[in-house]
């Protein structure tokens, strides 16, 4: 058994080589792979129009407001002051109010500053209000908070302000108004808000469908078992469940409820990846895996049909629920239906394929150990005798830039997707995180 161990640590090196190679090229999004993902057309919101569909102060968008934060205020220490050269900040008051904000706002504008940058040259976001402290706005305002900003370009031409809103949306802030003809209004959640944090998954009642016919809950499901899933090459199969990136029964989320024109119903958190397509098309190629928070009224998802192939369905609501229990399998083919509806295995990056890659070398791990030990071993089980050193390591990583332990936080995320975060977050773009 020596000349195994040697060989599997052997692997192990190569396949964290891989690991990295993975995260920085990636193709092909959508249920087949292999050809590299199209840019997503930006679509101009309209006037009065708002991002997502319902009221700011809905725990789906910004969430309620917390109270007003005065300079006297302990609260008033958790706001940041934004000093960007990239950004004209209005500042009528002559105080730098329009300049303190929390961190989370700022993040977003910062993001939305170099968008707007790069989509018309030479012109820079102005922000024309932000923190409000001389009581301008109505009763449980954001901007009382920090949490909201007006904003136009610095050109004032009204005619890219539904493009600037649209950009906005991108850039991840939590709730986009096109309130005027003459600002855009955003905001965002609270910087400590549950619904901020990462993570993308599913609730354990949510049910999967197994070769045979039956169905399962996500909370009974076990690694080995086969689900329905979508290929490669765009065929329906059922696929082994390796293991779960995500597994805890007693966590609270928030998550979206999808609710289709022939009775399907999806719960998802906003960060996991759903296959959507806005031209509701019967080519299953067109769907792409865009983040659920993206998701809108008229959409179309993928659906098992009744003849045993794909067919879609358009979505007629979007919801926000609380619930518990949160699980996020890993099946071999990165696909599965959760509730009928096709949907990625992968979260928090909005790229499927890139993730599918990223996640290759746990999948070889798997085929290797089904190799070495036969197929009644638990899939991926030789990977855990790594798993400890793998969070030791990334404990000491986040001790050493002043965070707490990752594994106290997300003591229930496996340790290979940790892994990958920590060396996205070092390799990717940010804006290819869910924001």
């Amino acid at each position: 058994m020596k000349q195994p161990g040697r060989a599997r640590s052997s692997h192990l090196g190569l396949l964290a080589l891989w690991a990295c190679l993975g995260l920085a090229e990636g193709c092909g999004p959508g249920p087949g792979y292999g050809v590299r993902s199209r840019p997503r057309k930006l679509t101009a919101m309209h006037y009065k129009q708002f991002l997502p569909n319902f009221s700011e102060n809905n725990l789906g968008a910004s969430g309620r407001a917390e109270g007003k934060i005065t300079r006297n205020s302990e609260r008033f220490n958790d706001l940041v002051c934004n000093f960007n050269p990239d950004i004209v900040f209005k500042d009528e008051e002559n105080t730098n109010a329009d300049r303190f904000m929390t961190k989370r706002c700022k993040e977003c504008l910062n993001r939305l500053a170099i968008a707007v940058m790069n989509q018309w040259p030479g012109v820079h976001l102005r922000v024309t209000e932000a923190w409000d402290e001389d009581g301008h706005h109505p009763p449980g305002s954001l901007h009382y908070e920090g949490r909201a900003v007006d904003i136009t370009t610095d050109d004032r031409e009204t005619d890219k302000y539904g493009l600037l809103a649209q950009l906005a949306v991108e850039a991840g802030f939590d709730w986009v108004h096109y309130e005027s003809k003459y600002h855009i209004h955003c905001s965002v959640k609270a910087d400590h808000s549950v619904a901020v944090e990462k993570g993308g998954c599913f609730p354990g009642w949510a049910r999967v469908t197994l070769a045979g016919g039956g169905q399962k809950t996500l909370s009974s499901l076990t690694p080995g078992d086969k689900v329905m899933a979508v290929s490669a090459t765009g065929q329906i199969v059922f696929s082994p469940i390796l293991l779960f990136l995500h597994q805890d029964q007693e966590a609270r989320s928030t998550v979206l409820s999808l609710k289709t024109d022939d009775g399907h119903r999806l719960a998802v958190t906003p960060h996991h990846l759903v296959f959507i397509d806005r031209d509701c098309t019967l080519d299953s190629s067109k769907y792409r895996a865009w983040f659920a928070s993206r998701v809108r009224t008229r959409d179309c998802v993928l659906i098992h049909g009744a003849d045993g192939r794909l067919d879609h369905s358009r979505i007629i609501s979007v919801s926000v629920q609380e619930t518990t229990g949160v699980y996020a399998p890993l099946t071999e083919d990165g696909t599965l239906f959760v509730d009928g509806v096709l949907v990625s295995s992968y979260a928090v990056v909005e790229d499927h394929a890139l993730s599918h890659w990223a996640f290759g070398p746990l999948r070889l791990l798997s085929s290797l150990e089904r190799l070495l030990w036969g197929e009644t071993t638990t899939p991926v089980s030789c990977a855990n005798t790594t798993s400890r050193m793998v969070s030791a390591a990334l404990d000491a990583r986040n001790s050493s830039i002043g965070q707490e332990p990752f594994g106290h936080q997300t003591s229930k995320v496996h340790w290979y997707a940790r892994l990958l975060y920590n060396m996205g977050s070092m390799i990717l773009h940010p804006n290819t995180f869910h924001p």
